[in-house]
């Protein structure tokens, strides 16, 4: 039997793969920034944000996904007017009113 270089090496010729030739020519996106929750999970093509469900005016979530619920939820982010609500409850939502000075009260007493 003829001894060639193939046979030494014990490789097949190069071929059509999808492993390390393939990846170099991954270069196009799927998605992008979501504008609502700022990941990279808005799907370009469809419109679509696969974490938040933007454009949908309801927030996405499913109830098999209980620890991504929790850290979406209402308390993990700034809750910049939410914050401020309790304790306006308290003091009943009043509004327009100037505080009485600490003097005005001690004199009239």
């Amino acid at each position: 039997r003829k001894t060639t270089l193939f046979s030494l090496r014990q490789q097949p010729p190069a071929t059509m793969t999808k492993g390390t030739q393939a990846f170099g020519k991954r270069t196009t996106k799927a998605h992008t920034l979501c504008l609502r929750c700022g990941r990279r999970s808005f799907h370009k093509q469809k419109g679509v944000c696969s974490a938040c469900g933007y454009p949908a005016a309801g927030l996405r979530h499913f109830n098999w996904g209980t620890k991504a619920q929790r850290r979406k939820t209402t308390g993990t982010g700034r809750m910049k007017h939410l914050r401020s609500v309790s304790r306006r409850f308290r003091n009943g939502f009043r509004e327009y009113t100037q505080a009485k000075s600490a003097k005005a009260v001690a004199a009239s007493q």
